[in-house]
């Protein structure tokens, strides 16, 4: 029907035809029915046409007869405007898509590949240049349009795949929109535009695109930071970092300057998370901009150590990221800014405090004034203290940054310079006070007073350092060891120089510079030095000629002597008496002296490294947290000398049980008041009992009530050494001491002697006992545990929570070891457990309760589907319980190690292991 319609008529112009053309597709586009089709299979070529129809240019000397063919000036402009009505109706990225495909050719085939159709156009040349300039004009209006920079990303990289070509395209998008286009009035008006749009990528909910989205929002600021330095600070950075600057502005009569609200403080600290440490592109402009609000961010950190908050490790990554790709000094001036040893910058309003937010973060808002002085005073020292000690935090994860090292030095060095200061002040006390004015004589004084306020501040902190720091992670180098020997040297020195009568000194500073000195002579032993060690080391020669001139101890004197000639001599001179120091002072930390005065002392923990089973740095509640140990630990006098570490470690210089002393002699000072004394005698008789040794034996009823006795002592040396007798005696004798400790477990200490107030430390160290030697019933569990298990399943029911998180503990290590023995026992634990877990209101003991039953499946194993299986059930949905409904953390991840448990034990029973066998039957 149409080669009849148009049979003889005039053919049109080759414009004029494809004019007809488009217009048709266009009307039939405002069809419903037939849209669709259009703008899928032919949206391309209505755009390419319109393109061609309204922009081409004129051709240069064309005839006369071409001219007629040409469109007009209305049709032009009719062809403008339809294609500009297409763009306003049609998906932007599939706009931004076919536009890319038309200025494209073989230099975009990458980007074509990923459009419909596009397989069909592949292969197509190079544009004219009319087009590409045209395209390219396009692309930038729809770029600057509102979401125009989301448009763009999509078309690129939507229906990606994290692909290698999908990198690549994220860079060619980052490209594409840190260039300012041509049609853009100024670089200012563009990037004032486009660089919210990019931050509003950083917060897409979809999972599947946000990926990407970041990732090109992060690349476009940090290629920024690093090109555009000042566009980024002013349109990426500053309004970026907005909630966290509004922290530190100083309400000034409106309380809502100082007000930021949860969701504002939630996406900046994600969106400072998302560029600075997933990024991870150090710059100086990122460095300078994360400085001025690095203040805050702590703070914040400190404030979700106190309460469970989901901004806690995203906080805390981004101060580990500064201050491990920050300069040195720059990080040791701002560690001194948050420990307060120097003035903060921009830091938290003194009118403004976080609070919980609703939904686990936080948000800064303004508080009241305390009026009552004393509170205002503990506030503020409690809060000092608490930042101090998330300080500390942050640099134990520090392990392979020679950061924690640089700061503890820093530190001694200025102690050192305060020291030599504090010794002029106190030669210079007298002030003259006759010429100068009330106001001078009043700053002299406030400024004689801050700067003892600085001092102070400054031990506060080393004390923190030295108590929450390993010495590993403090001294990392030898550079670092011989830096910290410096500082003590030159402080040593000082006092030396100032000292105007010779006298014997403080033996505590005596010891510590012996042990010092010794230090520096076990480095001097070591292996391969180099000419930069003794370099190094050089800079003790001073110190050591004062000391070796002017100490009062000749040993010390000898020692300084030696060593200054060592590093002098780059070891060509080595004194025979300088080697017997070195060993007296081997490398190992662990080995101490045993020496009851010695300076330092040691909390001793009840459980000894070789019985203890989590030492790792999150341990179960049956060992860090367990009354057993922590009730004890926490009562334990700081007493316990270095040997008892010794002891308890394993380490022993001799043996006991060579010696030839009559065993009267051992029980006499087993009651000597001289604590290394005693303990050691105790440690003797402990192992004469496991040796059999036949006059323990004989007297062992007074070892046993020996081992009670001092069971009740305050040191940990003492009762320390107790426990391991006890537990020695019970292994022995199970069936006669047992019932002796579990009456002492149950109803306190029997002894006439024992004090009734420290019955509670008494009974725990019992359960430690009984602890050890359910440890060591091996195959006799079954038979002696059943007596063991009634009394701490009564214990669970003490009005002391500390006794019954103890029974709990006992009774999680005496299940272990049961096996079959507890199936008799399996419903009244399961009933215990239950409602210890559903109805305890101490969190320590709903720990224990679950951890008793991991426990319990831990020691079952494939035995838990016989033995528990009409409880088995009842445990699985306690379990369920706590992970869904329990507030305490601990006790939840217990409950799921506790289902993965379970869960291993399921599995094997249902889809038991396929073993290949070979079987010989004998036919009859």
């Amino acid at each position: 029907m149409v080669e009849t319609l148009i049979q003889g008529g005039e053919v049109a112009a080759v414009s004029h035809r494809l004019l007809t053309t488009t217009k048709v597709l266009l009307q039939f586009a405002e069809q419903s029915s037939l849209a669709t089709l259009v703008f899928t299979r032919h949206l391309g070529c209505v755009i390419a046409a319109l393109c061609q129809l309204g922009y081409r240019p004129h051709r240069a000397g064309s005839s006369g007869t071409e001219e007629e063919k040409e469109l007009s000036a209305q049709e032009r402009q009719t062809c403008k405007e339809a294609l500009k009505n297409l763009f306003g109706k049609v998906y932007q990225p599939i706009i931004i898509k076919e536009l890319l495909i038309l200025q494209g050719g073989p230099k975009q085939s990458g980007t074509v590949g990923s459009s419909s159709g596009s397989g069909r156009r592949a292969t197509l040349g190079s544009a004219p240049a009319w087009l590409r300039r045209l395209c390219g004009q396009l692309l930038s209006e729809r770029l600057m349009q509102p979401n125009g920079v989301q448009a763009v990303v999509r078309a690129i990289l939507e229906g990606g795949t994290g692909s290698e070509s999908d990198w690549k395209k994220c860079e060619g998008v980052t490209k594409i929109l840190l260039a300012c286009p041509q049609q853009s009035p100024s670089a200012d008006s563009y990037y004032r535009q486009v660089c919210p749009q990019i931050l509003d990528l950083l917060h897409f909910e979809d999972k599947i695109s946000a990926q990407q989205f970041q990732r090109v929002a992060t690349r476009v600021t940090l290629l920024m930071a690093q090109e555009k330095p000042t566009f980024a600070q002013q349109y990426l950075l500053t309004p970026l970092l907005a909630p966290l600057h509004c922290c530190t502005v100083a309400s000034n009569g409106s309380h809502t300057q100082t007000t930021v609200e949860e969701m504002e403080l939630t996406r900046c600290v994600e969106d400072v998370y998302k560029i600075w440490v997933v990024g991870n592109s150090p710059s100086a402009l990122l460095l300078q901009a994360l400085e001025e609000v690095l203040p805050v961010i702590f703070t914040l950190f400190c404030f979700t150590k106190q309460n469970v908050s989901h901004l806690r490790a995203p906080c805390q990554e981004i101060l580990l990221w500064y201050l491990n790709n920050t300069e040195t000094s720059l990080a040791l001036s701002t560690l001194r800014q948050l420990s307060g040893l120097q003035g903060q910058k921009n830091e938290l309003a003194a009118d403004s405090h976080f609070t919980p937010g609703s939904n686990g973060g936080a948000r800064c808002s303004f508080r009241d004034s305390c009026s009552d002085e004393d509170d205002a005073l503990y506030e503020k020292l409690s809060g000092e203290q608490w930042r101090l000690d998330c300080l500390m935090q942050l640099l134990v994860e520090l392990k392979d940054s020679d950061l924690p090292g640089d700061f503890f030095l820093d530190l001694l060095q200025e102690m050192t310079s305060w020291a030599a200061a504090a010794d002029e002040e106190e030669n210079d006390v007298e002030l003259d006070v006759s010429a100068m004015t009330l106001l001078e004589v009043e700053q002299q004084l406030l400024g004689r007073t801050e700067r003892q306020g600085q001092r102070l501040a400054l031990l506060q902190v080393l004390a923190v350092m030295v108590e929450s720091l390993q010495h590993s992670l403090l001294l990392r180098k030898t550079t670092q060891v011989v830096d910290f020997m410096v500082s003590l040297l030159q402080r040593a020195s000082m006092c030396l120089d100032q000292a105007t009568v010779p006298s014997r000194g403080n033996p505590i500073e005596s010891q510590t510079l012996s042990m010092g000195m010794s230090l520096v002579a076990t480095l001097l032993s070591g292996p391969q030095l180099t000419a930069e060690d003794y370099s190094s080391m050089s800079r003790l020669i001073p110190s050591l000629e004062i000391l070796s001139q002017k100490h009062s101890e000749v040993v010390i004197q000898e020692l300084a002597s030696n060593l200054r000639t060592v590093i002098a001599t780059h070891g060509a001179c080595w004194p025979e008496n300088l080697t017997a120091a070195s060993a007296q002072h081997p490398r190992n930390p662990e080995m101490k002296t045993k020496n009851k005065n010695a300076p330092f002392r040691k909390k001793q923990k009840i459980q000894t490294k070789e019985n203890d089973s989590h030492t790792g740095p999150h341990p179960s509640p049956l060992d860090s947290n367990s009354p057993n140990k922590t009730h004890i630990r926490h009562s334990a006098s700081s007493r316990g000398s270095a040997a008892g570490t010794t002891l308890e470690e394993g380490g022993r210089t001799s043996d006991p049980c060579t010696s030839n002393k009559p065993f009267s002699d051992w029980l006499l000072e087993a009651c000597d008041p001289d604590i290394p004394t005693r303990a050691f005698a105790l440690r003797v008789l402990t192992q004469k009992m496991q040796n059999r040794n036949m006059e323990a034996l004989q007297d062992q009823e007074k070892v046993f009530m020996l081992f009670l006795e001092n069971l009740e002592h305050e040191d940990s040396f003492i009762y320390l050494s107790a426990i391991r007798g006890l537990a020695a005696l019970a292994d022995s004798y199970p069936e006669r001491i047992l019932t002796r400790l579990l009456k002492d477990f149950q109803h306190g200490p029997s002894l006439s002697t024992s004090s009734k107030e420290h019955s509670l430390e008494t009974r725990l160290k019992m359960g430690e006992v009984l602890m050890r030697a359910s440890r060591a019933m091996g195959e006799l569990a079954p038979h002696l545990g059943r007596p063991l298990v009634g009394i701490f399943l009564q214990g669970t029911r003490d009005s002391d929570q500390s006794i019954r998180a103890s029974s709990l503990s006992n009774l999680g290590e005496l299940c272990q070891k049961m096996d079959y023995a507890l199936g008799p026992l399996a419903q009244e634990l399961s009933c215990c457990l239950t409602a210890l877990i559903k109805t305890e209101k101490e969190a320590e003991v709903r720990r224990a309760a679950v951890h008793v039953i991991a426990l319990l499946l831990r020691g079952l194993c494939d035995k838990t589907t016989q033995v528990l299986s009409n409880v088995l059930l009842e445990l699985y949905r306690a379990l369920k319980w706590v992970v869904h409904s329990d507030v305490d953390d601990v006790a939840v991840l217990h409950a799921q190690l506790a289902l993965e448990e379970l869960d291993d034990v399921m599995r094997r029973f249902i889809f038991p292991e396929q073993k290949l066998e070979k079987k010989i039957v004998v036919l009859p």
